[in-house]
C-alpha cells in the first residue's frame, strides 16, 4: 500500500510541545518529506524494473508436483483439465481451471440431472464442462477421448481412481492425485493452484470466500452460548461434528463456538473422520450445545430431530434452537462453503 500524504499543522505541533511533546523542527520535518519521497520513488523502481517472470506464471514452466512417492512433471500450463473427482470439481472451477470434463455421480438428491453435485453444477455449465462418466463408473477410454493433459484423482473415496494411475500413466495421461480427506478445500486451492500455474486465482477464490463469511457474520446475530454440529440420522448413522471439521470451522468463522464429543463418551466412539459417529443411545449425552445445527438437514429433518423422545431433555430443543446446515454442508468446497454461509445467515438475519 502507498503510503498517504503526511500533512503538518503547526498549530497541533504547539499543542504536542505544550503538553510536553518535543517539537520536530521545519528542516528536519523537510528531510523526512523528501526521505520518504525518495523512497517510494525506489519502490516504483524496483516493481518496474523486475523480471516479467515474477508477473508471469507462463514462464515458470517445466513444473515438478511432488506426489505420494513420486513426482508429476507438466511440461507446460494445463489447458485440457479433466476431473475424475467431483468431490474436487468444484474447487477446480473456482480457481478457474480449464476443466473440460468430470466425472459424474449417480443422480441425487444432492446433484442435478446428469450426476454434478447441485452446488457447483450451474458454474460447470456455464462453463461447457462434460460428463467425463457417469455414476463414477471409471472408463478410461473415455478419459483417453478427452485428449488432457492433466487428469486429477483422489486418493481416498468412491470417487478415487487412484489404483488406476499405473494404466493412465501407460497411456501418457498426466495424472495428479489429491486428498481431500485430510485437507481443506483452501489447501487443495493452493495445491492445485501451484500445479496449474493458478496460483493468483487460487489465492483470490480463498480471498473472496473469506471476504463473503466475514460479512455474514458482520450481519447476523448469533444466538448467546455454544453451538453442536450433529449428523442425525444419514443413512442411519448417528455423529458429532469435530471443532477441527471443516463445518466447524467455517462456523467458527462466522462467530459461533462448536463443541465436540464430551471426554466422558470419548470410548464409545465406533468411527472417526471429521466427525465422531456414535450409537443413537448415546447421542443426548453428546449434544451438549446450547443450539444445534444439522448437517446435510432440511426443515423436514429438523421437525424429526424435535420429535425424537430420546431428545426431548435438549436445551436446544426446549429452546427450538435446532437449524439447518443445508443439503449441500456434506462435504465443504467454495460453493458448498457459501450455501452453508447463506443457510446460516438466514436463520439469524
Amino acid at each position: 500500500m502507498w503510503n498517504k500524504q503526511v500533512k503538518f499543522n503547526t498549530r497541533r505541533d504547539d499543542a504536542r510541545s505544550r503538553r510536553g511533546f518535543p517539537s520536530i523542527p521545519a528542516p528536519i520535518l523537510t528531510m523526512m518529506l523528501i526521505q520518504k519521497f525518495a523512497l517510494s520513488l525506489m519502490v516504483v523502481a524496483a516493481i518496474t524494473t523486475m523480471p516479467n517472470h515474477a508477473f508471469s506464471q507462463e514462464q515458470s514452466w517445466p513444473r515438478t508436483v511432488a506426489q505420494a512417492g513420486d513426482t508429476l512433471t507438466l511440461k507446460s500450463k494445463p489447458q485440457r483439465i479433466v476431473s475424475t473427482t467431483p468431490s474436487v470439481t468444484g474447487i477446480l472451477l473456482a480457481i478457474e481451471a480449464p476443466v473440460i470434463a468430470t466425472a459424474a455421480t449417480t443422480p441425487t438428491i444432492l446433484t442435478d440431472e446428469k450426476g454434478f453435485f447441485s452446488q457447483w453444477a450451474a458454474a460447470a455449465d456455464e462453463r461447457g464442462v462434460e460428463v467425463l462418466y457417469p455414476n463414477l463408473n471409471f472408463d478410461i477410454e473415455a478419459v483417453i477421448g478427452q485428449n488432457p493433459d492433466l487428469l486429477i484423482a483422489s486418493a481416498t473415496g468412491a470417487d478415487s481412481v487412484a489404483q488406476h494411475k499405473a494404466e493412465l500413466s501407460a497411456q501418457g495421461v498426466p495424472t495428479m492425485v489429491v486428498n481431500y480427506s485430510n485437507q481443506s478445500w483452501q489447501e487443495i486451492a493452493v495445491e492445485l493452484g501451484k500445479a496449474t500455474g493458478l496460483e493468483a486465482e487460487a489465492g483470490d477464490a480463498i480471498k473472496r470466500f473469506d471476504d463473503y463469511a466475514a460479512q455474514a457474520a458482520i450481519s447476523m446475530t448469533r444466538p448467546k452460548g455454544r453451538v453442536s454440529i450433529v449428523g442425525y440420522n444419514i443413512g442411519g448413522s448417528y455423529s458429532i461434528g469435530r471443532p477441527e471439521s471443516p463445518q466447524a470451522r467455517l462456523l467458527a468463522a462466522l462467530g459461533f463456538e462448536v463443541m465436540g464429543l464430551p471426554k466422558d463418551i470419548q470410548s464409545d466412539v465406533t468411527r472417526r473422520s471429521d466427525f465422531d459417529f456414535i450409537s443413537r443411545e448415546n447421542l443426548s449425552a453428546a449434544i451438549t450445545g446450547d443450539t444445534v445445527f444439522l448437517l446435510r438437514g432440511t426443515e423436514k429433518d429438523v421437525d424429526a430431530f424435535i420429535a425424537d423422545p430420546m431428545l426431548a431433555n435438549l436445551p436446544a430443543i426446549a429452546n427450538r434452537k435446532v437449524y439447518t446446515l443445508g443439503p449441500t454442508s456434506f462435504r465443504i468446497d467454495y460453493y458448498s462453503g457459501r450455501q452453508m454461509i447463506d443457510a446460516v445467515s438466514r436463520h439469524f438475519q
